[in-house]
């Protein structure tokens, strides 16, 4: 089919002052700067605009010559599907928008998938700066970032002592855990993780890979469970840590299952997310456990499905993490050193931690 010939070219900003009689710094202060026109001039601009079909500024140019973009660039660990599926990054999510909109910033999601090298998404990024959540310290696509000349704030991990930095106390936080646990008189735990470094492993994590960890939060949360359990007479070695690398129900279903054939005398088990262990809950159900009675389950985070499960874990505030990172990259002062924020966490102690069963007391899986 031909092309009509008689198509109107769109209009520009050179013909829309024209058309006004106006010059074209007043036709650009109507889109960038409202406050330097009357409400009555601005009003008629972006009615002929309208009528015109002149679509504003060119976004692209007016960056180039601002050399801002308006938004903020948030890069993920993850597939970007994650940041609308973890409930953990949902809140968080939420917390930096609603930063980025008190400051009339944009937010683009720019995610890093942990089984891709690929950097190209963080290079071409249109953004004034970078939050980065919960990466590894050998990731590239935080390499990638830190060769940009923006600012950067660093969430959960990796801390790094030149950079801004929002997050929980992780060890203490855990600690918490490992004192409630000890208190009831467990020895024989297991533990479900996350993933520990950028190499896929699903299955036992030795005490070497756990010290050689890239994920800070995760070796931060093991290396104190090490601690208050040796103090407490157990023998780390001997503890089934079991790792997983996508973060899902199943995958702590599947790891509760791999601890519990390890060492079935196991009478709690230690996970370092909510999700693991609302897996693992789905797990001791199939098997017939009765939670706590038979095995002491807790977890990590404090997402609203722990919350509703009763499980025995630690509150993070997520929606406040997001904010304050947000806070501390859209500050218009730039800091003479790094500024780091450390949020508070609560143990909620739930219906899923008790005593553990007796020694006379068995059970069996399937």
């Amino acid at each position: 089919m031909a092309r009509s010939t008689n198509a109107r070219r769109p209009a520009t900003l050179a013909s829309l002052a024209a058309e006004l009689g106006v010059s074209r710094t007043t036709v650009s202060n109507a889109y960038n700067r409202p406050d330097q026109l009357s409400p009555e001039l601005r009003k008629r601009v972006l009615e002929t605009a309208r009528r015109l079909g002149y679509p504003g500024p060119d976004p692209v140019a007016r960056s180039l010559r601002t050399r801002k973009a308006g938004a903020v660039g948030l890069l993920l660990t993850e597939n970007l599907s994650y940041a609308f599926r973890d409930p953990g990054a949902v809140g968080f999510l939420e917390g930096l928008a609603l930063a980025c909109e008190d400051a009339g910033q944009g937010l683009t999601l720019i995610p890093a998938s942990p089984e891709r090298e690929d950097v190209a998404a963080v290079h071409r990024a249109g953004v004034d700066g970078f939050v980065v959540y919960s990466v590894p310290e050998d990731d590239p696509h935080l390499a990638a970032v830190l060769e940009r000349p923006v600012p950067v704030v660093v969430c959960d991990q990796p801390r790094l002592d030149n950079l801004d930095w929002v997050g929980p106390d992780d060890r203490k936080a855990i600690k918490a855990v490992a004192d409630h646990l000890i208190g009831l008189g467990h020895r024989r735990i297991g533990v479900l993780c996350m993933r520990l470094a950028r190499g896929r492993n699903d299955g036992p994590a030795t005490v070497q890979r756990q010290a050689n960890a890239s994920f800070h939060v995760q070796k931060a949360r093991l290396t104190a469970l090490a601690e208050e359990f040796s103090e407490a007479g157990v023998d780390w070695t001997t503890v089934p840590v079991v790792e997983r690398f996508d973060h899902t129900l199943d995958s702590g279903a599947s790891a509760a299952a791999q601890a519990l054939e390890i060492d079935p005398e196991i009478t709690a088990l230690v996970c370092t997310s909510d999700i693991l262990a609302l897996g693992a809950l789905r797990e001791a159900e199939n098997r017939g456990l009765r939670v706590p009675e038979d095995l002491t389950i807790t977890g990590f985070d404090g997402i609203p499905d722990a919350e509703r499960a009763g499980l025995t874990t630690v509150r993070q505030p997520w929606l406040e993490k997001g904010r304050a990172a947000g806070r501390l990259l859209l500050e218009t002062s730039e800091p003479s050193r790094p500024r780091h924020i450390q949020l508070e966490t609560q143990l909620i102690t739930g219906s899923t931690s008790g005593p553990p069963r007796s020694g006379e007391e068995f059970w069996f899986g399937p």
